[in-house]
């Protein structure tokens, strides 16, 4: 699943192509329009498309922003403005291009889902191989309940604050600090790879309850997972699996990995060992992190 810095380099690959462009058309896919018509919200969420197409059609993108894992398109025309709100899921992508053909990963080519045809003559394309993810089109962002109680960005300068009295409330008491640094009432934009690798840095064993953690430690893994991040923003995010900038080229964050889907600790040469936590797979070295 596209995470943080994966997410931050899919905005900045869309924004300066589609800022202040209008939205002259929306299309979708026929998987898209199938799914609306036997009941199932594909893609587009809690709207129907004539309605989406009604709060899209003719407005110009104002602004791009990243979210935590969303982006997030301002739009507006002279009377209204509205957000379009992204999730990419497991599998979704952005691309903008000149024409469908011109997305050079055949599998995103194939499964494109919503087409933006611009006043520019560009199309901003999602896509999505596995159709978990999302475009919603809002009146603003309360209308959308996971802003509601998010975390700040982790880089903003209050984040460690909401953090430290997030992990003191009896609701993550006893629960391990992998799952409660996955939360994102917790940390924004923090998903598993970086977890496993921030705890990795912070030598803390992902199990260990949030309780059990004193100051200093509490310090390390705040800082770890926004050394992660950045570090991730630099290199261009992870690909793994099927994760592609807005251009179809690659992160290259997993050549920089130290403990996610490896073998052996570089550290001290051990095993690494993996163990389901909160339902995702941790991984972690049992003589490193404590």
């Amino acid at each position: 699943m596209p995470e943080l810095p994966e997410v931050e380099h899919v905005k900045r690959g869309i924004e300066p192509l589609v800022l202040n462009q209008r939205i002259e058309e929306v299309e979708f896919s026929n998987a898209v329009i199938n799914g609306k018509e036997i009941g199932k919200d594909t893609i587009i969420k809690q709207i129907d498309l004539p309605m989406f197409k009604l709060y899209s059609e003719g407005y110009k993108i104002t602004r791009v922003e990243r979210r935590s894992k969303y982006i997030l398109f301002h739009i507006e025309t002279n009377d209204d403005q509205r957000v379009l709100v992204s999730h990419l899921g497991m599998s979704g992508g952005f691309f903008v291009v000149d024409t469908l053909d011109d997305i050079i990963v055949p599998n995103y080519k194939k499964h494109w889902h919503v087409n933006f045809k611009l006043s520019n003559g560009k199309q901003l394309i999602y896509s999505d191989i596995r159709r978990f993810g999302e475009i919603k089109n809002v009146a603003d962002l309360s209308a959308h309940s996971s802003f509601s109680d998010m975390a700040p960005e982790p880089f903003d300068e209050n984040a460690f604050a909401h953090f430290k009295h997030q992990l003191e409330t009896k609701t993550y008491h006893k629960k391990p600090i992998k799952q409660v640094i996955l939360d994102h009432k917790v940390i924004a934009g923090c998903g598993n790879i970086y977890a496993c690798e921030a705890l990795f840095n912070a030598k803390i064993n992902p199990e260990r309850s949030a309780d059990s953690l004193n100051d200093d430690e509490q310090k390390r893994v705040f800082d770890e997972v926004v050394k992660v991040l950045r570090l991730g923003i630099e290199n261009g995010g992870t690909s793994i699996s099927s994760y592609r900038h807005a251009d179809g080229k690659t992160g290259q964050m997993q050549n920089y990995l130290q403990v996610y889907k490896k073998k052996v600790c570089p550290v001290c040469g051990g095993p690494i060992q993996t163990k389901v936590i909160a339902g995702r797979n941790t991984h972690y070295c049992p003589q490193c992190q404590k």
